[in-house]
C-alpha cells in the first residue's frame, strides 16, 4: 500500500464568536493511503486526534459522492482544491505530493458565518431558494410527456443549470463573496422552461433582492465562481439572471 505524509495545517475555531487559528497537525498526517479521499484523510486524522484525547476536526460531509455539496472547504487557497470540476470528497490524496504542505480552511464570506472549524452556516442559500426558487403546478393526473414541447438544446441548458449542488464554492472563490452564480443557476433552470413562466418575474425579483439583503457581494465578472464550481456551472446563468431581473424591473414586478 503506497502511503504519503503531509505538512497539514487546519483552521480551528470553537464557535462563531471565538477567535480562530491555524493548527499544525503534521504529526497526525503521516502514512496516509494515497488512494484515500480528502475526507477519508480527515477521518484518519480525527481517529488519531481522539486516540490522543484531543478534539477532532469538525467538517461537513454527507454523500461523499460529489452530489450533495456538503463537503465544502478551502484547500490551499482554492475552494474544493485545485482539481477542476471536483468536490472535496472526490479529491484524492494521490493528487498531492509526498511531503506537500496542505492548508485547510472554511469558506470565507459574511453570509457564511463559521459554526466550528471547517463548518459554516450556508442557510443563506436556503433562504434565497425559498424566496422564489420553485414552480406552482396544478395537482391532478400526470400530464402527458408531450404537453410541453421543449427543444433538446433548451432542456440541456436548463439541466446544466439545475446541476448546481449549492455547495457555496462560488461564494468562497469570489473576491466579492457574490452568490450570483448560485442564484443565477436556480433562476436559469426555471427561466428556460415553460413550466417556470408563471412566476418568472416574481421569482427573479424576490431571489435577487433576498441575495442582496443577506449580505452577498455583487458580481464583477471576474469568473472565479465558474472556475471553482465543482459542477462547472456556466457564467451564462448570471447573464440570464441579470436579463430576467431587468425584464422584471421594466415590467414593474
Amino acid at each position: 500500500m503506497a502511503t504519503k505524509s503531509f505538512v497539514l495545517k487546519v483552521w480551528r475555531q470553537d464557535g462563531p464568536d471565538s477567535p480562530g487559528t491555524v493548527e499544525d497537525l503534521t504529526e497526525y498526517a503521516k502514512d496516509v493511503n494515497e488512494h484515500a479521499s480528502f475526507l477519508e484523510m480527515l477521518d484518519l486524522i480525527n481517529e488519531r486526534l481522539m486516540a490522543d484525547g484531543k478534539r477532532p476536526i469538525e467538517f461537513d460531509s454527507d454523500c461523499r459522492e460529489g452530489i450533495c455539496g456538503q463537503c465544502g472547504c478551502v484547500v490551499n487557497g482554492q475552494a474544493h482544491g485545485s482539481q477542476r470540476g471536483t468536490t472535496v470528497c472526490q479529491l484524492h490524496m494521490r493528487s498531492f505530493e509526498d511531503g506537500q504542505t496542505i492548508v485547510v480552511e472554511p469558506f470565507r464570506a459574511t453570509a457564511f458565518p463559521v459554526i466550528k472549524d471547517l463548518v459554516v452556516d450556508r442557510s443563506a442559500f436556503d433562504k434565497i431558494q425559498q424566496a422564489g426558487g420553485y414552480v406552482s403546478v396544478p395537482t391532478g393526473p400526470k400530464p402527458d410527456a408531450n404537453s410541453f414541447k421543449i427543444g433538446k438544446e433548451v432542456s440541456d441548458r436548463a439541466f446544466d443549470a439545475a446541476a448546481c449542488i449549492g455547495c457555496g464554492a462560488c461564494v468562497a472563490a469570489c473576491p466579492n463573496a457574490s452568490a450570483s452564480l448560485f442564484t443565477g443557476a436556480k433562476i436559469t433552470q426555471f427561466a428556460l422552461m415553460p413550466q417556470g413562466a408563471p412566476e418568472r418575474k416574481r421569482r427573479v425579483s424576490r431571489m435577487v433582492e433576498t441575495m442582496d439583503d443577506l449580505g452577498f457581494g455583487h458580481c464583477s465578472n471576474i469568473g472565479e465562481c465558474e472556475a471553482a464550481c465543482p459542477k462547472e456551472i456556466s457564467l451564462e446563468s448570471i447573464a440570464i439572471m441579470k436579463r430576467e431581473y431587468l425584464k422584471a424591473m421594466l415590467a414593474g414586478s
